[in-house]
């Protein structure tokens, strides 16, 4: 290869390097217009009406679903019991990007504040076992919990200096809360 050649080389390599960060940026904007057209065409057939925020945090889409205080009844009916009609409408929102894009999604599904308000239990929950393990020097088992609230809890238990673990299977897999030094 010459030195004419190599220089040619480098220099086509460079712009490649600088349109990585705008591709990353236009696929996660594609990912969130992607799944609020998913999730405002499920609104339409459901009959329900919502407002959709489209948010970007941390490299990561964040979709939520808020209405009218007289629609709010409505829009709990999709967060169910414990989340779980939640949950499993961010799994379809995900799988409707995945179709529509051919690459994982990330996203984070929201409806009516229901996963901010979950946070701050989850806080509160891992405060809690992080003090009994204090004072009992025992690991503490958490209740069965998705792999959002898990992520959140242990990084939660990580702020307080503590370890966390998941253990269990399927939908009764949870969190032990310990010292970490065992």
């Amino acid at each position: 290869m010459s030195h004419v050649e190599q220089s040619d080389a480098i220099e086509t390599a460079t712009p490649d390097e600088e349109t990585e960060i705008p591709d990353v940026a236009s696929s996660i904007e594609e990912e969130g217009d992607i799944a609020a057209d998913y999730l405002e065409e499920l609104l339409d057939i459901a009959d329900l009406d919502g407002d959709i925020d489209i948010e970007v945090r941390g490299g990561r889409t964040y979709i939520s679903i808020a209405g009218e205080p007289e629609d709010g009844a409505s829009l709990r009916r999709l967060i169910g019991s414990k989340g779980e009609v939640l949950d499993a409408l961010q799994e379809l929102t995900r799988l409707a990007v995945l179709t529509a894009t051919g690459s994982r999604s990330r996203l984070v599904l929201d409806i009516t504040g229901y996963r901010q308000g979950r946070a701050g239990d989850l806080k509160r929950i891992a405060k809690e076992a992080a003090a009994k393990v204090k004072a009992s020097g025992e690991d503490v088992p958490l209740d069965a919990m998705s792999a959002y609230e898990r992520k959140l809890v242990h990084d939660f238990v990580a702020e307080l200096g503590m370890h966390s673990e998941s253990s269990g299977e399927g939908p009764r897999r949870h969190i032990v809360v310990s010292h970490g030094d065992s």
